[in-house]
C-alpha cells in the first residue's frame, strides 16, 4: 500500500506542477510582469512550502538536523536534478534570460548562508539576519517588477511568451490556488511513504533527511520545471530554482530558527555545504554566457547528484 500512495503522491506533483507554471505565467501577461519575476515569488514559494512544513516540524520534533539536512540536501538537488531532468528529456535554452541578477543574489544568499552556519548552532538571530536578507531580496524584486510593469504599459507589443492572451481571471486564479495546494499534499504524501520505504531497508535518520527528504522535498520544483520546460518557458524553470533555493535558504532556516536551535555537523561544514555552493556556482556559464543545457549537460548534472547521493549512503 505504501508504494500506491507514493505513486498518488508522484500523480499530484506532476499535474499541480503543471497548473502552477500556466497560471503564473499568465498572470505574468496580466501584471505586465516578466514570468522570471513570477517564479521567483510566486512560483518558488509554493513549491519550497513542503521544505518549509517539514523543517519546522522537524525542529519541533527535536530532530533538527533533518531540518538543515533537508534544505541544504534539497537545494543541491534543486540544481543538478531539477534542472538535470528536463535538460535531458526537452534541453533547456538560456539565450536572452533575465536571471543574471537574481542568480548573484543567490550566490550571495549561499555564502551568507554558510558563514552563519560556521558560527552555529543556528539560533534566532541568526534567523533574523537571514529573514532581514529576504526581506531586502522581496522588496528589490518587487521594485523591479513594478518598474518592469510600468515600461510594458508603455510598450505594450511585449508580451510574455506562450501566455494565452484570452485566459480569464479565475481560471488563472485557479490554476494558481490548484498548483500553490497541491503541490505540497503530493510531496507530503510522497515524502512519508518514501520515509517509510528508507526505514524498512534501515537507513538512518541523517541519510533520510540528505536524501529521501531532500529529494522528496524538491520534487514539487521538479514537477513545475519539467512542465515549463515542455511549455518551451526556460526563464520560469531557470528562475523557480533560483527563487526556491532562496527562498530555502533565508526563509525556512530564518523560520525554523525562530522556532528552536539548530546544531549544525561537522560534516555539513566538511561536505555538504561545499556541495552546494559548488552546485549553485555550476550554473554561472547557463546564466553569463548563455550556454545551451542540453541533454549531455542534463546527464552531467544527474550524474554529479547520483555520485553525491553513492557518498551519502557509504558514509
Amino acid at each position: 500500500m505504501v508504494y500506491l500512495w507514493a505513486a498518488l503522491g508522484l500523480v499530484i506533483l506532476v499535474f499541480a506542477g503543471d497548473a502552477l507554471v500556466r497560471g503564473a505565467v499568465n498572470l505574468a501577461l496580466r501584471l505586465g510582469i516578466p514570468a522570471l519575476i513570477v517564479s521567483l515569488t510566486i512560483v518558488a514559494f509554493g513549491t519550497s512550502a513542503p521544505e518549509l512544513l517539514i523543517s519546522v516540524q522537524a525542529v519541533l520534533d527535536n530532530v533538527p538536523g533533518i531540518a538543515l539536512g533537508n534544505v541544504v540536501g534539497s537545494n543541491t538537488a534543486n540544481v543538478l536534478l531539477v534542472l538535470g531532468v528536463p535538460a535531458i528529456l526537452t534541453g533547456l535554452a538560456m539565450e536572452g534570460r533575465e536571471s543574471r541578477k537574481s542568480f548573484v543574489t543567490m550566490i550571495g544568499a549561499t555564502l551568507l548562508f554558510i558563514a552563519l552556519a560556521f558560527l552555529g548552532p543556528l539560533t534566532w538571530w541568526h534567523g533574523l539576519i537571514m529573514l532581514a536578507a529576504l526581506a531586502l531580496v522581496l522588496g528589490d524584486q518587487l521594485r523591479e517588477g513594478l518598474a518592469t510593469r510600468k515600461f510594458k504599459k508603455a510598450n505594450p507589443e511585449e508580451e510574455v511568451e506562450g501566455a494565452d492572451l484570452s485566459m480569464p481571471w479565475w481560471k488563472i486564479v485557479g490554476f494558481l490556488v490548484l498548483g500553490l495546494v497541491g503541490l505540497p499534499i503530493g510531496a507530503q504524501i510522497l515524502i512519508n511513504s518514501a520515509t517509510e520505504i528508507a526505514q524498512r531497508f534501515g537507513l538512518s535518520d541523517a541519510v533520510i533527511g540528505l536524501t529521501l527528504v531532500a529529494i522528496g522535498t524538491s520534487l514539487p520544483e521538479l514537477a513545475t520545471t519539467v512542465a515549463a520546460a515542455f511549455r518551451k518557458q526556460a526563464d520560469v524553470a531557470l528562475g523557480n530554482v533560483i527563487g526556491s533555493n532562496l527562498f530555502n535558504l533565508l526563509a525556512i532556516i530564518g523560520i525554523a530558527s525562530l522556532v528552536g536551535p539548530i546544531p549544525v555537523e561537522s560534516e555539513f561544514l566538511a561536505l555538504d555545504l561545499w556541495v552546494m555552493l559548488a552546485a549553485s556556482v555550476l550554473l554561472a556559464p547557463f546564466v553569463f554566457r548563455n550556454w545551451h543545457m542540453g541533454r549531455v549537460w542534463g546527464l552531467v548534472f544527474c550524474l554529479g547528484y547520483a555520485a553525491y547521493l553513492a557518498r551519502l549512503v557509504m558514509l
